[in-house]
């Protein structure tokens, strides 16, 4: 739950932005004075301070001066003044966003969420799952790391074209590939199959699975090859 840290002498705005930020989820402190919302900024770390810029005694420009001598901490700014002059200053002094008074706490919030988003660290994507140590498709089974096929319990040695020909139908059963698909499945294991040869090597897969009692890989008239279902 992020933190919001407002500092405003107006105990009416205050009751207005923190029953507006509340609803939408924040945790919301207060302080009615700089000094005071100096002191909670440092102890307590907020997420995003609102200062209000024309306060007695200690301003919203010092408080936001002497915040940025050691915080980075995003600022938006709550003014009754709207000349550039005052813009051009706050934002010079360090502050993110700038929000003139009377405003509607809808637009406020939806500022805070803004900047919040720019300032916070965003959760790194979840890495992608590596890859399965092996396919198994019934009585077939590809042992990706150490680059061998079996049937049932008996291993049928392949070329690394072979395997890569055997794997790229074994990744989409039910999936019928061209020529050139199986060729380009294989080609990242080895780069020695040229057009035409893809039959070559599927009647080599199918002689040595063929001594073992297999027969992996089924011919489909006209378009391709796909995985039988290995049975």
């Amino acid at each position: 739950m992020p933190k919001i840290l407002l500092i405003d002498d107006d105990p009416h705005i205050r009751d207005i932005v923190r029953f507006a930020l509340a609803r939408e989820g924040f945790a919301v402190m207060e302080a009615g004075d700089g000094a005071r919302g100096l002191h909670l900024a440092r102890e307590d770390a907020p997420d995003l301070v609102l200062l209000d810029i024309a306060m007695p005694e200690m301003d919203g420009t010092e408080v936001c001066r002497r915040l940025r001598r050691d915080s980075r901490v995003p600022i938006i700014f709550l003014s009754s003044r709207d000349d550039e002059i005052d813009r051009i200053l706050g934002l010079e002094l360090g502050g993110d966003d700038y929000v003139t008074k009377p405003f509607s706490p809808r637009e406020l919030v939806a500022r805070v969420k803004a900047v919040l988003r720019r300032a916070l660290p965003s959760e790194p994507s979840p890495p992608p799952p590596p890859p399965p140590p092996e396919l198994r498709h019934n009585r077939l089974r590809l042992d990706l790391d150490g680059v061998r096929a079996f049937w049932d319990e008996a291993e049928v040695v392949l070329t690394a074209t072979e395997f890569g020909l055997l794997r790229t139908l074994a990744e989409r059963p039910g999936k019928v590939f061209s020529r050139d698909a199986l060729m380009d499945g294989a080609y990242a294991t080895e780069r020695y199959v040229a057009d035409r040869t893809v039959d070559s090597h599927i009647r080599r897969v199918r002689a040595k699975f063929l001594a073992v009692g297999g027969a992996p890989v089924e011919t489909v008239h006209g378009l391709g090859y796909k995985l039988s279902d290995c049975r």
